[in-house]
């Protein structure tokens, strides 16, 4: 099993992100994580929500042997092997696949605004009775004065491709209203992060 990948930022937030998750979520059910990146989220995750099944995913072939090293490092056997997905695709998954939370981290920003779309859109197809869709990330809000180090990080992301970019939280809703979908809380995080609740409205 080849090492796998370790990302600073995931290591940081994965506890304050795994303590929000313990207050908004039920003791059971079974989660997909878009964009699961290293793997370092439903590691830790899957750790501490014992009675949680997660189906992790990823769009890059090469996140997926560092996903299934962090899994069987921590020997999780609720975890199931992670899965190819590009969010952009027209159907993710076999229609009947159900999820009470769908989970997605730091995605929205680092790729073309289309990928909103289809986030929602995707999540409202496998969304199991009052299930969830949580997103967590950097957002710009309307009514909240941005943080220089958001500024100065959206305006590198763009630098970097001219696609990317902190998304405004009222597009986002936007989006998920054309998908049936409302926020149903807000809540704020450390480094100016938002994590942001989904369910069908």
């Amino acid at each position: 099993m080849p090492q796998p990948e370790f990302s600073p930022a995931a290591d940081r937030n994965k506890q304050p992100i795994f303590n929000m998750l313990r207050e908004v979520l039920p003791e059971r059910g079974h989660a997909l994580e878009i964009a699961s990146g290293t793997g370092q989220h439903v590691a830790w995750f899957a750790a501490g929500l014992p009675h949680w099944t997660w189906q992790p995913t990823d769009a890059r072939p090469g996140a997926l042997d560092s996903i299934a090293a962090y899994v069987e490092q921590q020997g999780l056997t609720q975890v199931r092997p992670p899965l190819l997905l590009d969010v952009m695709a027209p159907h993710w998954l076999p229609d009947d696949a159900k999820f009470d939370l769908i989970y997605c981290a730091n995605m929205l920003h680092i790729a073309p605004w289309a990928t909103c779309s289809a986030l929602m859109q995707g999540s409202a197809r496998h969304l199991a009775p009052g299930g969830v869709l949580i997103t967590y990330g950097p957002y710009l809000e309307d009514d909240v004065q941005t943080s220089e180090g958001n500024l100065a990080f959206d305006q590198s992301l763009r630098a970097q491709d001219p696609a990317w970019g902190i998304r405004r939280r009222e597009d986002v809703e936007q989006e998920a209203a054309r998908a049936g979908l409302k926020l149903s809380s807000r809540h704020a995080m450390p480094a100016n992060n938002l994590l942001l609740v989904w369910a069908r409205a």
